[in-house]
């Protein structure tokens, strides 16, 4: 896990408060892939347990894995008693059963790429379901997008995610012996927020984080310069399945 994944936990509050929660659509999309009741679930790298509480409305049992303590005491105080919870990374954690989904919501690119979905796998009973899914928030407005890209620019050239190039993780999980049935989707979503929540989201926002506070101070005053008083978003949530290939004895199966 990089230095930027543990960044999260001094503004637990802010990205209870500025993150968007997940659609009720995203729910029928990954029930509807599994065909068949989820009873157990894990959550990597739960945060503020924006995806927990979505999928606890629907799961038997759902354990949140986060490693830092700051978000997980913020899950804490949102979630409904059928989620557990674990301090722990997705590397370090041992789990003591098979769950009938895995998934990772804007998290997995914060796990280490050895070993990942061999580890996934054996997490999963046969035929259990992995999800990924996630996707930034984006400046509706081509014209305002420049222009708040030209105000961060003296302070960060990027505020992207470090997430792979290409249509990751859905190359790897295709190549994968571990896994089969890949399906990507996508749920298209359109938001508005006010100048000041946008501003606040981006406080959320790991490329920011690793600035020192002084500069995000200067960047974030630079930002809201250019904003008018309301800010469209595209927020589509893009995704991938995939189905557990193992069979009974753990290993890889043939599918």
């Amino acid at each position: 896990m990089t230095n930027r994944a543990l960044t999260f936990g001094a503004i637990a509050q802010a990205y209870e408060r500025f993150r968007p929660g997940y659609p009720p659509e995203l729910l029928d999309v990954v029930a509807g892939y599994a065909g068949r009741p989820i009873t157990a679930a894990l959550e990597i790298g739960a945060g503020t347990g924006k995806a927990t509480r979505l999928l606890a409305g629907r799961v038997g049992t759902v354990t949140a894995v986060e490693p830092d303590e700051a978000m997980l005491t913020e899950l804490r105080k949102h979630v409904p008693a059928n989620v557990e919870t674990a301090s722990a990374t997705f590397e370090s954690f041992r789990p003591r059963r098979h769950y009938d989904l895995v998934y990772a919501a804007a998290a997995l690119h914060w796990t280490e790429p050895h070993g990942r979905w061999q580890r996934v796998a054996r997490m999963l009973g046969p035929g259990g379901v992995f999800a990924s899914f996630g996707g930034p928030l984006r400046l509706a407005d081509p014209a305002l997008d420049e222009a708040v890209s030209r105000a961060r620019r003296p302070f960060l050239d990027s505020d992207d995610a470090p997430i792979p190039a290409g249509p990751w993780p859905d190359d790897e999980l295709r190549a994968s012996p571990w896994f089969t049935d890949v399906q990507p989707f996508t749920i298209e979503r359109r938001l508005s927020v006010s100048a000041a929540d946008y501003v606040g989201h981006l406080s959320t926002v790991s490329a920011y984080l690793a600035l020192p506070l002084p500069v995000r101070e200067r960047v974030y005053e630079s930002v809201a310069r250019v904003l008018p008083a309301t800010v469209d978003l595209v927020a589509d949530i893009t995704g991938v399945l995939a189905r557990s290939a193992r069979d009974g004895d753990g290993q890889p199966g043939h599918a």
